[in-house]
Formats: structure tokens, C-alpha cells, sequence
């Protein structure tokens, strides 16, 4: 259940802020200034500490005034910078995920000076650099591994594949055929992964077959895919094991298109993870773009870019989810509402 205490935060990608929600009430509790173009959230709750990645100077993925290379640590419960951590000569971080077990933190970084597209690993305790894991791909956007911190796996815009590495060895070990990805999760019980393609388009073409390819880890194949009208960016599977899906509108990737009426979030559920089946969906906001779930996943959170908002929304009845609430995200410009992560209170 939500607790008393728990917050959510938010990044507004243009504000640039990261403001902190009471999860009970949905009162802005604090605002904080991030440098440009904060982009993905994540909570490490062992250290209570809040991670940010700025990916830009100005713009989005195709579309950019040049790379950021910085990756900002929040207090949480202080609600304050703790310090802003220089990737250089790495740039375009991104995704974020995190082995609390051997306390890393994987972030995913673009081609550039330092090398290929990666992930650079971090030690939580110190938050310093410890390593570099090449993914071979020009734009790996986010990072997941696996339960058992064996594997990770990148899901690459550009490349047509995602990106299976060993995260000890750092060794590339597989190639998945994907036409393109972009948002990726990984099932409660760690045998499926989620992964949203192709990537989306910005001329309104949803791109062949556009859904969700579900990855069986054990295998490193496609077991099946869950087709959608329109192209995904974000998936998030929940810890009760419904699967997550912001689909847009019939425009794709376009920040002043008027009519943006057919986004919405589509909800899957069913006996396992590749026997899961569409069972109800919600117009929530313009442009999804990232999803969370309260820990008990009674609550999921849709950040949506072009109205910058986030629903939150009851899943607690899958066929039914129920629009609670709309968060507004103050913007500076088109680019609103991003990353997202819950923070529970301290036990």
C-alpha cells in the first residue's frame, strides 16, 4: 500500500527540475533545478539516494543542440543536491539501472570520444566510474538486467537488435533481432523481458509491427509480440505482473501536434508473462513517455512529454483502470513531464 512518506518524483525535461510529489496527497513537496535537459530518473533505496541523468544541451534524440555528459545525485528525503557527477568524455546518458547486490549503478551513454554506444558502471558507495561495457550499437536508451545481475540487456534506437552483455566479463554474449527498441522491463520473476519497438517514428508511420516484443531470458528469443495500433515508447511490467505499455497518438513523436486524443496506456495481464493478453486501456496524456508502479503496483504512474503530465491511474481492477489524478509539470518549453521514480519512506 502506499505509505505515509512516500514520494514521486519527477523530472521536467525543460524545466529543469525534478519535483517531489507526496504519493498520498500529490502535493508538490520540493522543486529542485537540475542542469539541462534531466532526462531518466532512479532510486537506489539502500543509500536513499536519488540519481538523474541530463542527456542534452537542448532538444531530444534526433534532434539535439549536442550532448550532455552529466548525471546529478538527489537527496530524496533532504529534498537537495548532493553533487553533480561529470561523465566526460562520456555523453548522452540515459537509462539507469541499478544491482543493489554488488552495489553498481549501469548507465547508458551514446557513441562518442569515449567509444562506442555503452554503459558505464558505477560503484554506489563512492559514485565514482569503476568500468566501461560496449554495447556496439550508436544509441543504446535503456538499460535493464537481470535478476540474477548476469546479464543486462540495451535496447538500441538505431541498431536492429538489442544488446545482450555479460555484466561481470563485460563481453558482448548476444544480439537479439529487434527492429529498433525502445522502452525495456523486465517481468517480476525475470524470465521475460519487455521490450518496446520499433523505434518511433516522427513523421506519424507507426514502423513495421509496432507493439511489444516479449524476450524470453532464458533463451534469448522472442517468444511473442503483442502488436498495438500505434508505436510505444515506455513498457513497464508491475510487481502484481500486469505489463505496461504508453502508446501514442497517431502522430508519433510530434511536439505541437494538435490532436493527440488516441494516446493512451494499455493494460495486459494474465496467468504468466507470455500468457499475458490486452485487457483494458485509458487515454491518460499526450505523449507517453515513461511508466512507474507504487511497490505494491495497486498504482501506476504515466509521465506524458507533450502535455506534461503524469495520470495516475488505479490498476488495482486491470479492466478497468481508473484515472485518479493529473500532475502538472511546470515546462519551459514543449518538453514537459520525463523520468519517474517512487520512493518509499523510510521503514
Amino acid at each position: 500500500m502506499i505509505r505515509t512518506g512516500d514520494q514521486l518524483a519527477v523530472v521536467s525535461q525543460s524545466g529543469p527540475t525534478v519535483t517531489l510529489f507526496d504519493a498520498v496527497s500529490h502535493e508538490a513537496r520540493t522543486v529542485l533545478t537540475l542542469p539541462a535537459e534531466p532526462h531518466e530518473l532512479l532510486f537506489d533505496p539502500e543509500h536513499r539516494k536519488l540519481y538523474c541523468t541530463s542527456t542534452y544541451h537542448a532538444g531530444y534524440y534526433d534532434e539535439n543542440d549536442g550532448r550532455n555528459h552529466l548525471l546529478t545525485v538527489i537527496d530524496p528525503d533532504a529534498g537537495e543536491i548532493v553533487e553533480v557527477l561529470d561523465l566526460s568524455p562520456e555523453h548522452g546518458p540515459h537509462g539507469l539501472a541499478l544491482d543493489p547486490v554488488r552495489r553498481l549503478l549501469y548507465v547508458s551513454v551514446e557513441a562518442g570520444p569515449a567509444g562506442p554506444g555503452g554503459v558505464v558502471v558505477l560503484d554506489t558507495e563512492t559514485r565514482r566510474v569503476v568500468r566501461r561495457i560496449d554495447t556496439l550499437a550508436p544509441g543504446p536508451h535503456w538499460f535493464a538486467i537481470g535478476a540474477d545481475g548476469i546479464l543486462g540487456y540495451a535496447t538500441n534506437k538505431e541498431a536492429p537488435y538489442v544488446t545482450v552483455v555479460e555484466l561481470a566479463t563485460g563481453v558482448l554474449v548476444d544480439k537479439i533481432a529487434v527492429p529498433g527498441s525502445e522502452g525495456i522491463s523486465l517481468s517480476p520473476d525475470g524470465s521475460t523481458l519487455a521490450v518496446a519497438a520499433p523505434k518511433a517514428a516522427h513523421n506519424g508511420e507507426p514502423g513495421k509491427e509496432p507493439g511489444v516484443r516479449l524476450i524470453d531470458t532464458r533463451t534469448g528469443t522472442i517468444v511473442r509480440t503483442l502488436p498495438t495500433e500505434r508505436a510505444l515508447l515506455a513498457v513497464h511490467w508491475t510487481a502484481t505482473g500486469l505489463l505496461l505499455a504508453g502508446e501514442l497518438g497517431p502522430g508519433g513523436v510530434v511536439f505541437d501536434q494538435a490532436d493527440r486524443r488516441d494516446a493512451r496506456l494499455l493494460v495486459w495481464a494474465g496467468p504468466s508473462p507470455t500468457g499475458v493478453e490486452l485487457v483494458g486501456s485509458l487515454p491518460v496524456g499526450a505523449g507517453p513517455l515513461t511508466l512507474t508502479s507504487s511497490p505494491d503496483g495497486e498504482r501506476a504512474y504515466q509521465a506524458s512529454i507533450f502535455s506534461s503530465t503524469v495520470g495516475v491511474v488505479d490498476v488495482t481492477v486491470p479492466t478497468t483502470p481508473t484515472l485518479v489524478e493529473t500532475l502538472s509539470i511546470p515546462r519551459a518549453s514543449q518538453a514537459g513531464a520525463h523520468g519517474l521514480a517512487y520512493i518509499p519512506a523510510v521503514a
